[in-house]
């Protein structure tokens, strides 16, 4: 077959293009691999905590019996080996790249479990770095996987882009922080996914509040919340908040984020476990 020159005129195929349909830009999964659905955790902005979210709901869901994985897509800033504890490197076969397992047996893949120093930055362009992603997608044997988090770089640039376009994303989690400026910003990303046609299922606002220790008083240090306004303005009926609590950083930091509890996420994990069955 001659190679198409997109002129409909000169040839017969029946292709999309004569059809009229949109181009599919899907990237297939490793043979090997079996994911039934993919879950983007996407912010606004840096620094507001979504790969805790990332890593707390894969914790979560692997904790109700379902078989969970994390695919860290934020390349230059990668964080997940980190909070689940992870020193080893990821290892290979002819068939292509092995996950790392998590304690509980989240599999794990980041671009840090691929160098040889985890303090080694990743100056990469664009285009490489939405390559890597793509490739993690392609080239690393997840198994029989139930829900994969991808925990996303922050904005609205290449790599969200290629992830909406080349993996088969289910939903999105947008993460925020009160300040009304992320709120602003998280408009954005939740604007995005609708030019996507890619679904909102929730919206996590963290370090909502700060709960002290000595006299129980509830106080608000970056201000009210804006998470239910924004939520009711694009008709996202699930949302969340995670307090400001220490101990999270604390064992984020110590590699122990499989023991958090993270009750603050069940509106959350009741919705992945009933709506995507």
């Amino acid at each position: 077959m001659s190679e198409c020159d997109h002129n409909c005129e000169h040839c017969s195929a029946n292709c999309a293009s004569r059809q009229g349909e949109p181009e599919s830009f899907l990237v297939p999964e490793n043979e090997f691999s079996h994911i039934k659905h993919v879950i983007g955790v996407v912010s606004g902005k840096g620094g507001v905590g979504k790969s805790l979210v990332t890593s707390l709901l894969a914790s979560v869901m692997q904790r109700r019996g379902f078989k969970t994985a994390v695919l860290d897509a934020d390349v230059t800033g990668p964080s997940i080996p980190k909070t689940f504890g992870i020193t080893e490197k990821a290892e290979g076969s002819s068939a292509g790249i092995l996950p790392v397992y998590s304690k509980t047996g989240v599999e794990l893949m980041s671009v840090n479990l691929l160098l040889e120093d985890d303090t080694e930055p990743v100056v990469w362009r664009g285009p490489v770095i939405a390559g890597t992603v793509k490739q993690f997608w392609e080239d690393v044997i997840w198994n029989d996987v139930d829900y994969m988090f991808v925990d996303m770089p922050p904005g609205t640039g290449d790599v969200p882009l290629t992830v909406f376009q080349s993996l088969p994303v289910d939903g999105i989690i947008v993460v925020t922080s009160p300040q009304e400026l992320v709120g602003m910003i998280v408009e954005k990303a939740v604007k995005m996914a609708g030019m996507m046609d890619i679904p909102v299922l929730a919206i996590v606002e963290n370090m909502s509040s700060f709960k002290c220790p000595d006299c129980g008083k509830v106080h608000r240090l970056f201000g009210d919340s804006h998470v239910e306004e924004i939520a009711k303005k694009y008709g996202i009926s699930i949302t969340a908040n995670i307090p400001i609590d220490p101990e999270i950083a604390e064992k984020c930091d110590k590699g122990e984020i499989e023991s958090c509890e993270a009750e603050w996420l069940s509106p959350v994990a009741d919705m992945l476990a009933e709506k995507l069955k």
